[in-house]
């Protein structure tokens, strides 16, 4: 099918980013990611301790998402997602993460090191962190014996309780100047799916970014998590989702929210509701890999967000 004419950012970071970048690369002419650099595990922690370098994980997860579709292409997403084996110092870093933090360090630029990378790949599409410097998460997490903090985004995505606060450290990071001149002149902007509080909601913890996507209203998308995630939005329904951006961001407004069909109905009319809160309308769709899947089919959801950013299309209400 034809890609439209326009130019959207897609913003989060891991696996929920990887999908929403697969579907949009189908759906629109442009597509920049925008990336979380919070990450303090495995071999992006390493890297990021040994080398004081931005994580380069989830970099790497959206550069493989965009790569060509030739062999080329193919083959250099293999490459990228490679990871050592033995038991040596090398064990577990991924190759992809040794390429960028190279060109790096050689070019002393993190943009201009992406940009490289991707055109090595061929990718359809660009990829920026959200900060230029690597951010720490903390938050604060009511669990059995009270009140408690989690350091890092390793901590806080395993967190044991319901989260009830997150922050940045430092508090107010320097955006990328590069990201949020891709934010304010993009016809679009999709937030999630991903982790919520340490993919999705940092982006909003970032006063720059936040300026700049409250300034977007009703060009912007939030892509609902298929189910809560053990740990961080553990017991949450999709309304409790859109009630944490609600509560961190009061002046925030969508246009759209896009929900997997099966989801909708942990919520029901509370959704509809959550999301009328924040001035959107409410898009349904059956976008999961399968029944009780928790990820996103990439096909599934480019057709859904297809129409989205076409403009047409009507609200659903969830029964």
């Amino acid at each position: 099918m034809e890609t439209l004419d326009t130019s959207v950012v897609a913003l989060g970071g891991g696996h929920g980013l990887h999908a929403s970048l697969s579907a949009l690369r189908e759906v629109a002419r442009e597509v920049t990611a925008v990336v979380t650099v919070a990450d303090d595990g495995g071999s992006s922690g390493r890297l990021r301790r040994e080398l004081d370098v931005l994580p380069p994980g989830d970099l790497r997860m959206a550069l493989s998402a965009l790569c060509g579709d030739d062999d080329w292409g193919r083959t250099w997403m293999r490459v990228l997602q490679h990871r050592f084996a033995g038991s040596g110092d090398l064990h577990g870093h991924a190759l992809g993460n040794m390429l960028i933090v190279g060109l790096w360090e050689l070019l002393g630029d993190a943009v201009a090191g992406l940009d490289m990378v991707g055109r090595l790949l061929g990718a359809r599409g660009r990829v920026l962190p959200m900060s230029t410097v690597p951010i720490d998460i903390t938050a604060q997490v009511q669990g059995p014996d009270g009140l408690e903090t989690a350091h890092g985004q390793v901590e806080v995505a395993t967190a044991r309780g319901r989260i009830v606060s997150v922050a940045l450290a430092p508090a107010e990071p320097p955006a990328c100047p590069e990201a949020l001149r891709a934010v304010e002149d993009a016809d679009w902007v999709v937030l999630g799916p991903g982790s919520w509080f340490t993919s999705v909601i940092p982006h909003l913890l970032l006063p720059e970014l936040r300026r700049a996507l409250v300034a977007r209203g009703e060009r912007l998308v939030v892509v609902l998590n298929l189910e809560a995630q053990a740990g961080e939005t553990g017991g949450f329904t999709p309304a409790d989702h859109l009630a944490v951006l609600h509560d961190l961001a009061p002046e925030l407004r969508v246009g759209v929210v896009l929900a997997d069909a099966t989801a909708v109905e942990a919520s029901g009319p509370e959704l509809l509701e959550a999301v009328h809160r924040l001035g959107g309308r409410l898009v349904v769709a059956d976008v999961a890999t399968g029944p009780g899947s928790s990820a996103h089919d990439p096909v599934r959801l480019a057709d859904a967000l297809r129409p989205v950013l076409a403009g047409v299309g009507e609200s659903v209400t969830p029964r």
